[in-house]
């Protein structure tokens, strides 16, 4: 009938609306690691139901972002140094998979061009955003670069989760790029990978395995900037 799924369509849609404002105070820094609330105060903060909070909440802490106490409420997960380099070797075994498979059907498929080149752009804007030292700006296009990127791969499964997984990697690493900047360490202009555009390139190209290269070197890179930082 119709209108019967209007309500549950309602609150689903709030219920994401509520868990992407959250994912991005965590990844802005205004929610801190091992951060408490409940679900009464994000209700408040937001002046909604208590319901789609919860709802959010759960779906955030099957994500690995939020932890749940039973007594407590909710807190921002702490993640380690293991947690990261688990992640991005997950990372880069996603991304050689997607690259083998883009290089062997680009002959296949009639779009593959346009959609690189609109990822490029993606990454035009992520990479200025890196040479900037603009976090915010940076987080935004390079989860949007990946996601589309990953999106010409067809399997919608495998990148949903190589998005989760990239804004988990986000959120361990803000926290000590932002600690960094704030206490003095100086802005993070020249810090930042930026290379997402040679990464389009050698995909257009049809190499892989020059594509892999620049994700090794990217993983590096972070790794290490995120080991300096956390032990400064």
């Amino acid at each position: 009938m119709p209108g019967t799924d209007g309500p549950a369509v309602i609150r689903s849609t709030l219920r994401q609306q509520i868990a992407d404002a959250l994912r991005d105070e965590v990844l802005a820094g205004r929610l801190e690691p091992g951060q408490e609330f409940t679900v009464k105060e994000i209700a408040d903060q937001y002046g909604v139901s208590a319901t789609p909070v919860r709802e959010a909440l759960v779906n955030l802490t099957a994500q690995g972002l939020l932890d749940a106490d039973q007594h407590r409420g909710f807190r921002v997960h702490e993640h380690t140094l293991a947690d990261y380099r688990g992640m991005l070797e997950a990372r880069g075994l996603i991304a050689d998979g997607i690259f083998r498979d883009l290089a062997r059907t680009a002959d296949t498929r009639d779009d593959m061009s346009d959609a690189l080149l609109s990822v490029r752009r993606r990454g035009e804007e992520a990479a200025r955003a890196a040479c900037a030292g603009d976090l915010n700006v940076l987080i935004g296009y390079d989860l949007r670069f990946w996601r589309e990127l990953s999106a010409l791969f067809g399997n919608p499964y495998l990148s949903d989760f190589l998005h989760r997984l990239r804004v988990k990697s986000w959120v361990c690493a803000v926290t000590h790029l932002r600690r960094w900047s704030e206490q003095g360490g100086g802005d993070l202009r020249g810090a930042l990978w930026s290379r997402h555009t040679e990464l389009v390139d050698a995909l257009v190209c049809r190499d892989p395995a020059a594509a892999h290269a620049i994700v090794v070197e990217y993983n590096a890179h972070s790794l290490s900037l995120i080991e300096r930082l956390a032990t400064a």
